[in-house]
């Protein structure tokens, strides 16, 4: 088949190597990433509907109306610095649209007296202007109103494009789809069970509805295919994983489990033993576990890997642990060292530090089975690593590794290993469902014995020197503290955020002066991020200034002080995975949010932390402020991000698909049908997963 749809963007007319890097920032490389990328939601230009400024509706929603350009006037804060404020009216009033950052840029073209469209989210202005935020604003001339013969898209854009320009842009791209034609991705059995319309069709009323009906069809279908790949995608790994491979039928508890739990320091929470019967009673059966087990933070997961380990151990297996950083590795190593001592089990460590002779040691014991037990990093992934019976794999937090990866280990067995995937991160079962494919999950609650709750405190910047006092005087009686930050360096789209950089160096000049301090961000080699977090667990330094780094990090239970800068930057359940840093000792520990943002929804938002230390409730809710995506970003796991489907909102759908997956793929014709029309690669965000 013609694959015209992996031409460049610079095939189509007006676009050369300017404007080609302008679709670039956008991540709009070929004709297919345009023809992908779809017009904001809620943006579309209805110009039957158009609004007057006093029919604009005060209650926060996203609407349109038509003004002329007064005047753009440069503002300045110290809450968000830097901001614009352009003026606009029609016959009927005033409004105010307010700028931040880079969309500061594209009002250097407009000039008083444009006629302008706008849209955004209309709110009661301080005067008797109407206030609009989230605002977009594009000239309305001769040319857009030759056009407006009915719906138009509108896109998010980068400074330098317009909307005509991505406008012109999409309208070739479907005329060569049209000319040239489209492969399918979904089964045509499956598009007449729905009556979804093809894909020309679909594509062609996502971007130009001929109706409001037309657009309701076309999303309908595209949020199926985007679900559909999605599942058809995973199921597919789960298949090169496990390629039929018969699973290993481990016998019930004895004397190294009684072992184990004879050298543990406290008693199984009721939490801890209702998981291990669900792990045991997995590894019991020949059908391979696939098992999440989700531990809120300071739940005692460890313990349920050490005994699923000595699980695989004494039935003469090999059981495997990969940790996403070295030092949570090294921790895992330590702390199952003291759990196995005396039992005649040997472990190893193995991450890329890892001395050539003690590696090729490891590697031998591995290889004859002398070896039991590995706990590692990525570097357990590395091909020369062999193991004789591998029958358990446990990974720890892993969102931290990629879709493709997470077979990997798997592979290294003659059978089909027991998977254990251990996470502190709650995530709701659709999502699990999304992002880890057909599995078991277990939701383990409650603390180990000992552990106090930490106290959750909310302040605005103004209490920022109390907080600060208080730091130092916990640093003097002899704690640490972490200080964490939402970015790295101050960003011209995030005004009003510190960075770490900028509270690392404003600390260490003042509150931390004299006091040994550190920073700690993502673009730190790993090297230096390791010594970092080693010198902070083993109390040399006493003040850590990180970015969310730390989110997994080590246990240091001298940490008793989290404090969170621009904490309404942060969703309630990554607010409360950093909380899990402090509180892992016998004294108090405390959580200190801080916030300039004086916002009433926020302050409350931020509130519902300081009232609960349960991080499902907590994440339960920020799916409902916040959505699916803000929680649980797929990218990270190595899959594409949804641009249509919201897993929240379709549940049902996602469901759907999940079933119409596994029937597609069992389907000899379906199967053969669904291959080919994925080959071609049409969407490439789905080519990882269907190729990895």
């Amino acid at each position: 088949m013609d694959t015209w749809w992996t031409e460049p963007v610079t095939s189509l007319k007006g676009i050369g190597k300017k404007r080609a890097a302008a679709f670039e920032r956008l991540e709009i490389r070929t004709i297919a990433d345009l023809l992908n990328y779809y017009p904001r939601p809620d943006s579309y230009i209805d110009f039957s509907h158009l609004k007057s400024i006093r029919e604009l509706a005060v209650d926060g929603s996203r609407q349109i109306f038509r003004a002329e350009l007064m005047n753009v006037t440069d503002r300045y804060s110290p809450r968000v610095r830097q901001y614009s404020v352009v003026l606009v009216r029609d016959d009927t009033g005033y409004a105010e649209l307010f700028f931040f950052g880079a969309q500061r840029y594209y009002l250097r073209r407009l000039q008083p007296g444009m006629d302008v469209l706008v849209t955004g989210r209309v709110k009661p202005g301080r005067s008797a202007a109407k206030t609009v935020s989230e605002a977009n604003i594009s000239p309305l001339d001769e040319e857009s109103l030759a056009h407006a013969m009915g719906i138009l898209p509108v896109y998010s854009l980068t400074e330098s494009l317009t909307q005509q320009q991505l406008r012109s842009a999409e309208k070739q791209a479907l005329d060569l789809a049209a000319e040239r034609g489209l492969p399918e991705t979904v089964p045509r059995a499956i598009l007449a069970r729905y009556h979804f319309p093809d894909r020309l069709t679909a594509l062609r009323n996502i971007h130009f509805p001929a109706s409001p009906e037309a657009f309701r069809q076309a999303k309908r279908r595209l949020v199926y295919e985007e679900l559909f790949l999605l599942q058809c995608g995973l199921l597919l790994n789960r298949e090169r994983n496990y390629d039929g491979r018969r699973g290993v039928n481990h016998k019930r508890d004895g004397a190294l489990i009684k072992a184990v739990l004879a050298n543990l320091p406290f008693q199984l929470t009721a939490g801890q033993q209702q998981a291990w019967r669900d792990i045991s009673g997995d590894m019991e059966d020949v059908h391979p576990m696939h098992r999440l087990l989700q531990g809120d933070v300071g739940s005692g997961k460890t313990v349920l890997a050490a005994l699923a380990l000595a699980k695989a151990a004494e039935n003469g297996y090999q059981g495997c642990m990969m940790a996403p950083t070295g030092i949570l590795a090294r921790q895992h190593f330590q702390t199952l060292s003291s759990f196995f001592a005396g039992t005649g089990v040997r472990l190893a460590l193995l991450t890329s530090n890892t001395k050539a002779s003690a590696r090729r040691e490891i590697l031998q014991g591995l290889a004859d089975g002398s070896l039991q037990l590995l706990i590692g990093t990525h570097a357990v992934l590395q091909e020369d690593v062999q193991f004789r019976h591998l029958s358990l794999v446990v990974t720890d937090e892993q969102h931290r590794f990629g879709v493709s990866q997470r077979g990997r280990l798997a592979a290294k067995s003659d059978f089909a290993p027991d998977v254990l995937i251990m996470t502190a991160t709650p995530i709701p079962r659709t999502l699990a469902l999304t992002v880890y494919g057909d599995i078991e999950t277990t939701v383990m609650r409650g603390r180990p014995p000992g552990r106090k709750q930490v106290e959750t405190l909310c302040y605005t910047g103004d209490m920022r020197r109390k907080v600060y006092e208080g730091m130092v005087r916990q640093i003097r009686a002899g704690r640490q503290v972490y200080v964490v930050c939402a970015s790295i360096e101050e960003s011209e789209t995030q005004e009003g955020v510190r960075s770490v950089n900028e509270v690392y160096e404003e600390l260490k000049r003042t509150w931390l002066q004299g006091i040994p301090c550190a920073l700690l961000h993502g673009r730190m080699k790993a090297a230096e991020k390791e010594t970092v977090m080693e010198a902070f667990a083993a109390g040399t330094v006493k003040a850590l200034i990180a970015t969310t780094v730390v989110e997994v990090g080590v246990n240091v239970p001298n940490a008793t002080i989290m404090i969170i800068e621009n904490a309404d930057r942060f969703g309630l359940a990554q607010l409360h995975q950093l909380r899990g840093r402090v509180g892992r000792g016998s004294c108090q520990s405390y959580c200190v949010v801080l916030t300039d943002n004086k916002d009433p929804d926020t302050l409350a938002r931020l509130a519902v932390l300081r009232h609960s230390e349960d991080g499902f409730a907590l994440a339960q809710k920020d799916l409902e402020l916040r959505g699916a995506g803000q929680l649980f970003g797929l990218r990270q796991h190595g899959l594409p991000d949804l641009r249509l489907a919201d897993i929240l909102r379709d549940t049902d759908v996602l469901l759907m698909c999940r079933k119409d997956a596994q029937g597609a793929l069992t389907n000899p014709e379906l199967r053969q049908e669904l291959l080919a029309g994925t080959a071609n690669l049409f969407d490439s965000r789905f080519a990882g997963i269907f190729n990895s």
